[in-house]
């Protein structure tokens, strides 16, 4: 019996049960407003099965609200439901006259903490609760843009959620063919990286010797995974997609590979972006195929660029000096007529190779944003994680959405198993990036940067 189904059905019954008990026969909240009045009697402190009952109201009565409505929820989350700020300030002055009061540091730690949070917990009591409510985050950051007054709500939702989502409670399941359909069609439609074009498509990807599928579940989430990560097993760094993702190719036997390849990592719900999951799922993953398959000696990422073709348009719009000071006129004109084309999906001229791949370098290691990070989130993501960036590979996503992202580069970065910590903790410290000789040599055709570069805003 799957667990996490019996107890949502055990929830079920207590709502039902606690619905009878409050005789809850009102219409669903119409607006944000009444919702808000809602959410105040789930704190008010009910009893277990009318809370459960209560919970599953308010979350039924949101995914029924207008997308209007559900900003105007927000906006009572964000008023009504945040810590009372005379109660801290008496709390903190409590504190002040005597620090060594444990009772008074425990009030101070109780009535700083918004009401919002406990909100949030009740409502995970609900039936089905963790994924409605990761469902809410995923609208409540489509409003952020309009409405950043709203961040201090979602902080609340991002706390609750990095507790709820370590790693202790992910489970790591290898997918395959035998894996059940609903799962599989949910891997089809979560692919971000290298679209999975069909059935066929994805049994190339999962049911082959040299292809492998890991993916992170969550208890709360039935069925629905968190994160996946696709892997090719090969004889040598992979320079490019195409190869891996080919329909026609001579399959390698598992034993005879000495190289895993992680060519895609996806994220899937939108409602847990900003919690670190990946770097969690690659290590042990390189630890599962360590055990099955002894004979692999590298791990590596093919990567892609996302930010790398927006920030150099930028750069050359902006006359960047260390930018221009990299090309030729004639180049600079080639990439310029690229960008007002409007064909951004258009293959590069050959003459660009050597003076995007030195861009690229420069890009990846040079220009950082506040924190002294790269601006490149992949980047941040893989050197973060102890790996070193290895090598920037041409026309290696000739996609249409590679195209777009960097021109058709990607990026290989190496996991050595020695140097990750190392490599952490550099990073960590002082943003310092872990390159192989391949990669800072092309830096020498790029000048040293003069000024604050101009494209902090962009990736």
């Amino acid at each position: 019996m799957n667990r996490s189904s019996f107890f949502n059905d055990l929830l079920s019954s207590i709502a039902e049960q606690g619905r009878h008990l409050l005789d809850l026969r009102r219409e669903r909240a119409p607006n944000g407003r009444a919702l808000g009045d809602l959410c105040e009697a789930l704190l008010s402190g009910r009893g277990e099965a009318s809370g459960v009952a209560l919970a599953r109201d308010v979350l039924t009565s949101y995914a029924a609200l207008p997308e209007e409505e559900r900003a105007a929820f927000f906006e009572e989350l964000r008023g009504r439901f945040g810590a009372d700020r005379d109660k801290v300030r008496a709390a903190a002055e409590a504190v002040l006259e005597d620090p060594e009061d444990e009772t008074r540091l425990k009030q101070l730690h109780e009535v700083s903490e918004p009401r919002r949070q406990e909100l949030i917990r009740r409502l995970n009591l609900a039936p089905g609760g963790t994924s409605a409510l990761v469902a809410m985050r995923k609208d409540l950051l489509a409003c952020l843009r309009d409405r950043p007054d709203l961040k201090v709500v979602d902080r609340d939702f991002e706390h609750l959620f990095a507790s709820w989502f370590n790693r202790g409670f992910l489970v790591m399941q290898r997918i395959d063919w035998s894996t059940p359909a609903v799962i599989l069609e949910r891997i089809i439609r979560y692919e971000a990286v290298h679209e999975i074009r069909d059935w066929n498509d994805l049994r190339r990807r999962i049911d082959l010797p040299d292809r492998r599928l890991y993916a992170f579940f969550h208890p709360a989430l039935v069925d629905d995974p968190v994160i996946f990560v696709e892997v090719a097993l090969t004889r040598a760094l992979a320079e490019g997609i195409p190869p891996i993702l080919a329909e026609e190719r001579v399959e390698l036997a598992e034993r005879e590979a000495t190289t895993a390849v992680f060519y895609s990592i996806s994220n899937c719900q939108m409602g847990l972006r900003g919690i670190s999951f990946g770097n969690f799922l690659i290590k042990q993953v390189v630890e599962e195929l360590r055990r099955d398959l002894p004979n692999l000696k590298t791990f590596v990422t093919l990567s892609p660029l996302p930010g790398f073709r927006p920030w150099l348009e930028a750069a050359l719009a902006a006359g960047d000096e260390t930018v221009l000071g990299a090309l030729t006129d004639e180049r600079r004109a080639m990439l310029n007529e690229m960008a007002g084309s409007g064909a951004s999906d258009q293959a590069p001229d050959e003459d660009l190779k050597e003076p995007l791949r030195a861009l690229c370098a420069h890009y990846l290691m040079r220009e950082k944003k506040a924190a002294r990070r790269p601006l490149d989130p992949v980047a941040r993501f893989h050197l973060g994680n102890g790996a070193r960036l290895e090598r920037i590979n041409w026309n290696a996503d000739p996609s249409p959405n590679g195209r777009r992202q960097s021109y058709g580069l990607m990026v290989n970065y190496l996991y050595d198993l020695g140097d990750i910590e190392k490599n952490h903790e550099a990073f960590a410290a002082s943003g310092a990036v872990a390159a192989a000789s391949a990669v800072t040599r092309l830096l020498k055709a790029v000048p040293e940067p003069k000024t604050k570069p101009v494209s902090d805003a962009v990736a």
